[in-house]
C-alpha cells in the first residue's frame, strides 16, 4: 500500500527530471575536466542520448539503476507491482532498441550507472572510452 495519497505521489514524480540530474552532472563535470567537449541531449539521435561526442561519433548514457533496471541493483516498489514491472520492462526495452539503431549508424556507446559514480575506476573507464 502507498503512503501517499494520489496528488502526493503524482507531485512527488512530477520531480523526477530526465535530463540534468546529479549522476548526470557528475559525469558531466568528469568529462569536461578531462577536456573534452559535448552536445547534450540530441534529440535528433535514439534515446536523446546524455553526452554525444559528435567528432568522436561517441554516446554516453548515464542511466538511473531504478529507472533502467541496473541488473542486481535495480528493484521495484512494493505497491502496483504489475503496473511498475510493465514500465521498467517497457524502459530497458526501448533502451536496448536505441542501443541498437545507434550502434547501426556508427555511434559507439557508453552506459554509466547511477551505482557507478562512486567508483575510483569510473575517470579511467571514461578516458579509455573517450580516446580509444
Amino acid at each position: 500500500m502507498d503512503n501517499l495519497s494520489r496528488k502526493q505521489r503524482s507531485e512527488r514524480m512530477s520531480l523526477v527530471r530526465s535530463a540534468d540530474t546529479g549522476p548526470e552532472m557528475v559525469v558531466r563535470r568528469m568529462v569536461h575536466g578531462m577536456g573534452f567537449r559535448y552536445r547534450l541531449h540530441a534529440r535528433d539521435l535514439p534515446g536523446v542520448p546524455d553526452l554525444v561526442f559528435p567528432r568522436l561519433r561517441k554516446i554516453i548514457f548515464v542511466h538511473g539503476c531504478f529507472w533502467h533496471q541496473h541488473p542486481g541493483c535495480g528493484r521495484l516498489p512494493k505497491s502496483r507491482q504489475d503496473f511498475w514491472m510493465r514500465k521498467l520492462s517497457q524502459n530497458r526495452e526501448r533502451d536496448m532498441k536505441n542501443q541498437r539503431k545507434l550502434r547501426s549508424i556508427g555511434w559507439r556507446i557508453l552506459i554509466v550507472w547511477e551505482c557507478q559514480l562512486k567508483r575510483a575506476s569510473l575517470p579511467t573507464r571514461l578516458l579509455r572510452f573517450l580516446e580509444s
